[in-house]
């Protein structure tokens, strides 16, 4: 739960929460659908992509130590799905391993990117700063990044920590930037339900705020998630014009009532700079209306 509070009891609360310790697994019998599957795939993949000529069945079964009989279990639909192509019986990568490897790469790339310019932003405006990004099968937003201020009073929030796409400034934001058609869907079955007195819960009243948002590229919730606390937030897109996330900039109301107009103006100016940094042209492509 985030708060706006002394990093000092903050720190002590760390300090003394104790971790569980999780129950034994029960043994599973090895089977091609069993827990030993993944690893043996992963074991697949490794030893064909330092095969340049690929392989043979025989070839990787000798190197895996597995039966023929498993490892055509799991060849078969690898090759279905064009992960592996299968030419004068032997196995190499096919296409969609290479898009997947470059996926990988990329997110890492973005991370990398993403917490080098928070570091950078957070010199000129010592708040905490967040990386936001949707779980779209959650249909909330999650911070995926916490850079956390070095104030003593400050906004305090684990990374992993998930809000309601209508509430927190990050999540207004990314909410605002999908196409018409989701955002649509999403008002339609979400349960507008008040976080704090200033939440927003009619959904005319917050399709006006989504369209506002939009207009001016920045996100401002004061309060609406967590009380006492203000989040101002500003759109990362990739390479495609595809928005990315979010670069959130958060602290206690009282200080953005003296410092607001800086916030947003930085907020704006480092997430464009990230979204240069990880290929975006600078022409702003206009979301879903």
């Amino acid at each position: 739960m985030s708060t706006v509070q002394p990093r000092n009891s903050a720190e002590q609360a760390s300090r003394g929460s104790a971790k569980r310790r999780a129950a034994p697994e029960k043994a599973t019998p090895t089977t091609s659908r069993g827990p030993r599957s993944l690893p043996r795939m992963l074991g697949i993949f490794d030893v064909i992509a330092r095969s340049p000529d690929g392989l043979s069945l025989a070839e990787l079964s000798s190197q895996l130590k597995s039966p023929k009989s498993s490892l055509l279990t799991l060849l078969r639909p690898l090759v279905a799905a064009n992960y592996l192509s299968h030419t004068d019986g032997r196995y190499s990568l096919a296409n969609e391993s290479f898009v997947l490897a470059t996926n990988i790469i990329s997110a890492r790339k973005f991370g990398s990117v993403v917490r080098g310019l928070m570091g950078g932003l957070q010199k000129v405006c010592p708040e905490t700063i967040v990386l936001a990004v949707l779980d779209r099968q959650a249909q909330t937003v999650m911070y995926m990044d916490v850079l956390e201020s070095p104030k003593v009073i400050r906004y305090a929030v684990p990374v992993g920590t998930t809000r309601p796409l209508y509430t927190s400034s990050a999540g207004l934001l990314i909410l605002a930037y999908q196409d018409k058609e989701w955002r649509e869907r999403y008002l339609r079955h979400v349960r507008l339900k008040a976080l704090t007195p200033r939440t927003i819960t009619n959904a005319d009243q917050l399709r006006r705020r989504l369209s506002s948002i939009r207009r001016n590229g920045l996100s401002v919730s004061i309060s609406e998630a967590v009380e006492g606390a203000t989040g101002v937030a500003a759109p990362i897109f990739g390479s495609d014009g595809a928005l990315l996330g979010a670069l959130l900039i958060a602290g206690p109301t009282d200080r953005y009532n003296r410092e607001g107009q800086a916030w947003g103006e930085l907020a704006k100016d480092f997430a464009f700079q990230t979204s240069r940094a990880i290929g975006f042209s600078g022409v702003q492509t206009k979301p879903g209306n």
